[in-house]
Formats: structure tokens, sequence, C-alpha cells
């Protein structure tokens, strides 16, 4: 289990900080290179595009507006469902059949997107849609050529899997009917606060979880006997070989060997190499969901683990430790298998919760020294690749890597993930694991330091560093603002109480 454990902490260290963006997601950047011409200045709107095929309701899917033509509703209830025809020509570049009362359907390619809506307008559409020539949605704006436009129908772009199923059933001589309507996305939503509450519970979990570990061992070492005092140092160095200290160099090999992984995963990262990242991110997660509730039954119920089998291979076994072990294979299976399920982020967030904790017990700071290092590496690591690195690759590396771009859409289970709960285009809020690992690993320490130098809740450090995380980790992901990660954050709250509370006495020195 040792094994496990440190192979969770190098995982998790190693991968931390790659998700900040819900794989598959609907996102929407704005385009301002589009001239603005009377007529071609809309803001371009995602839109919801509702079908039935033969009366019968089909999937909806995500449109994209244009620059110019009619705005849509944003409640479905003020939009109109209307019949869907194919434009003749199909481009629809040139005169139109009549297309009175109905929503046109236009191939991209051939002429200008203005012309087509013009066309399609002239031909009495009520709306027009363009079906692109690949997956992505292309932006419709004007060209410099284009004068003052005055198109009063709605025009839009949809994929061209959508586009080509529209066709076909059309084709079918079925009846395909349409309905547009461009939902506001809320600027926040309310699913941020339980994922804020993840985060902080599972730092405060972390740091007070030694606690319930400490008074166990100090239970384990009162039952044995002086003359079994043998024993109890093995059992302290048992103990002690679970503790990973991290080094000054360490936290800088660390960003250099996490950035050569990030861009090994960006160029080569495929379906299979994600299923590594699950099955390592399973053991891990196994090991912390073990260790947990191991620890939990054991603070209720002493005796329980003191009932073992005899194993090939494993020797003497628990019963508590081994119905436990499998309880959470068993867990992390099914999870592995279902991750593609509404549901499965539940699994994912246990399972991520349980590791990091396991994590922030073993992997520990020695001392401010070696946390600046770590902190400050980790700030230069994170910024480079989100906001530095599309001037070199053209798109944020990270971000690429957490969306799964290159995988087919396979993002990396490193993260904490919750589905929006009044977002009508769904999707996830989510939050990676190294901005919690990361400050955790500076508050555990602070924690360690009040508890054995026996500062109060107010005059200790662990209280104040927790509020600055959860106030830096409200401007994260509530308010949006990401201009200082949250792990400098906290690095500031503690040199701000260290400067302030005259610490640079001897006792406190040392910690430098």
């Amino acid at each position: 289990m040792a094994m496990a454990r440190r192979m969770a902490t190098f995982i998790c260290l190693f991968v931390v900080g790659l998700s900040f963006a819900a794989a598959g997601d609907v996102t929407l950047d704005d385009d301002d290179s589009s001239p603005n011409i009377p007529g071609c200045n809309n803001k371009l709107q995602l839109v919801k595009v509702k079908n039935w095929v033969d009366n019968v309701e089909g999937e909806s899917f995500a449109g994209l507006t244009a620059r110019f033509g009619l705005p849509l509703p944003s409640d479905a209830a003020k939009a109109f469902k209307l019949p869907a025809v194919l434009s003749n020509p199909l481009n629809c570049c040139s005169t139109a059949s009549k297309l009175s009362g109905s929503i046109a359907l236009s191939m991209r390619g051939d002429c200008a997107f203005t012309t087509k809506a013009e066309v399609a307008q002239a031909a009495g559409a009520a709306a027009l849609v363009v079906i692109n020539d690949e997956e992505d949605l292309y932006k419709m704006v004007c060209s410099e050529n284009d004068t003052a436009l005055n198109i009063s129908i709605p025009v839009l772009m949809i994929p061209k899997s959508r586009g080509d199923a529209l066709n076909k059933s059309i084709a079918d001589k079925q009846r395909v009917e349409l309905l547009l309507y461009a939902p506001n996305r809320p600027d926040v939503d309310f699913a941020v606060i339980f994922l804020w509450m993840m985060a902080v519970g599972t730092i405060i979990a972390a740091a007070l979880w030694s606690l319930l570990t400490s008074e166990q061992t100090d239970e384990r070492y009162n039952e044995l006997s002086p003359k079994e005092s043998s024993n109890l140092e093995a059992v302290k160095d048992d103990s002690e070989k679970e503790v990973l200290d991290i080094t000054a160099k360490g936290a800088i090999v660390f960003v250099i060997v996490a950035s050569t992984f990030l861009v090994l995963l960006y160029f080569f990262m495929s379906s299979w190499f994600v299923w590594l990242l699950v099955v390592l991110f399973c053991i891990g997660g196994i090991e912390g969901m073990h260790n947990i509730i191991v620890t939990l039954v054991l603070s209720k119920c002493r005796n329980c683990g003191r009932k073992t089998v005899h194993l090939p291979l494993l020797d003497e076994v628990s019963v508590l430790s081994l119905v436990v072990l499998l309880f959470c294979v068993v867990f992390a299976v099914v999870w592995a298998v279902r991750r593609q399920a509404s549901y499965s982020w539940v699994g994912q967030d246990i399972l991520g919760i349980c590791l990091m904790i396991t994590v922030l017990q073993m992997a520990r700071l020695p001392n401010i020294k070696v946390a600046s290092v770590l902190l400050c590496c980790a700030f230069v690591y994170d910024i480079f690749w989100v906001f530095v690195s599309p001037l070199i690759f053209h798109e944020s590396v990270m971000i690429a890597v957490a969306r799964g771009d290159n995988s087919g859409g396979e993002s990396i289970p490193m993260l904490l993930r919750i589905p929006r709960l009044f977002d009508p285009w769904g999707g996830y809020d989510m939050i990676g694991f190294g901005d919690i690992l990361f400050p955790g690993l500076l508050i555990c320490f602070a924690f360690r330091y009040d508890k054995e130098n026996k500062k109060g809740v107010v005059k200790g450090y662990f209280l104040w560093l927790i509020i600055g995380y959860g106030f830096g980790k409200y401007l994260s992901i509530v308010v949006y603002i990401i201009i200082i990660p949250l792990y400098i954050t906290s690095l500031l709250f503690l040199t701000y109480f260290v400067l302030n509370h005259k610490l640079f006495n001897f006792r406190i020195y040392r910690l430098f």
C-alpha cells in the first residue's frame, strides 16, 4: 500500500494544473476582426436547435449566429417551429426557389455568407441555416467589400454531421421542423458554490486528518509495553517511511519534467494514453479511499482491525482492510467503465478527494523556503502554459490537453467537476488538482506548525490561510478573475502574517 500511495503522490504532482476548461463544453470567443458596418455588428450567439422528424423530436444541438441578420429570441416559448427545406440551388448563391414560411438549409461555399442570406430572404425564407463543411462552427462575418446590409432574417451555422442528418431526412421525404432560439448563459452558475466547498473542504479535511491519524498512532504506541520497545520503533519507522518531504531542487525539477510531459501530451495524446491516466488515477483513488475508510472505521471501532486472515503472498492481512479494499476496487472499476455517464462526476470527485487527502498527508513541505520555491515555480508553470503558450503553439497547451482536443474529446481525470445546474448549455465547472494540492501543502504545513507550537486558532496561521485560499478561490471560480493563482494568494497571506507578527525569532527562523 505504501508503494501505491507513493505512486498516487507522484501522479498527482505530475499532472496537476492540467484542467482549466471543460471538455465538451459549448464555448464562444467573440471576434472583433469583422468590419463594423451598418447591419453587420451583431453579437455572435450560440443557438439551440430543436428538431423534429415526422413529429418525433430529436436531440437538440448547437449552432452559431452570424454578425448580420435578425437576432433570435432567448426564450423557446417565443420561438416558432417551422418546416425546414433545402434551398435550390443548394449553395443558395443565386435566385432560389420559393421558400415562404420555411427555414432554408444551405451548404457552405461558392459565395459570401451575406449573399446567401440576401438570396434566402428574397425567396421568402423565415431563416437561413448554413451547414458547415466541418464539425467546428465558423464565425460568419462580413467582408471589406460589403456595404450597409438589410438582412432581416436570422442566419446561423450548424455542424456538418447535424446538417447531413437533416439533409438525409428531407431527401427521404420526411417532414423536418426546426425551432431556433438563443438562451442566455448565466455569468455564474450555482454549481461553483459546491465546487468551492469541495476545494476548501478537501484542504481542511486533509489538515485536520492528521489529528485523527496521530491519535490512532498514539493509541497503538500506548498499547505497547516497555518490553516491546523494538516494536514501537518499528511502528514509528513504518509511519515515517510514508512521508515524502519536498525539496527546493525537487520543486524546480518538477516544473521542468511537468512541462516536458505536458508538451508530450499535447503532441502525442490519444485515447489509449488517457486510459493509462485513468488506470493510474484509479490506483491512487483506491489507495486514498481505502486509507480514509479504514481510518474512519478504526476511529469508531478500535477492535475492528484486530481480526486477520492469512493469504498467499500477502501473509497476514486485516479482514477489515481486505473488505474495504475490495469495495474500493469495485467502486473505481465501475467508475472507469461508466465514466462517460452523466452521473460519473460523483465517483470521480469521491476518488479525487480521497486521493488528494492522502497525498497531502504523505507529501509535506519541510519549511517556508521550499514552499516559496514550489509555489513560485508553479506560478510560472501555470502562467506560461495557459497564457504564453498560445503565442508559440497558437493555442493554450494546458487547455487543449485538459479538454482532450487531441484524444477525441477524452479528458484527463485529474480534476474535480460538477455539472452546471442552471446553464441551458449544460457542461461542467471544473478545478484541477493543482489548484488544491499546491495551496494545500502550504496550509497543511501551517497547521502542523500551529499544532507543534501550541498556537490558538486566531493567533495561528491555519485559519488565516484558509480564509486567504477561500477568497482566492472565490475570485477565480465565482468572479472569473484569474490574476493571481490561488497558491500565490495563500503565500502572500502567510508572508503578511509573518511580517506583522514579528516571527523572526530563533524558533521561527529555523523554518527558513
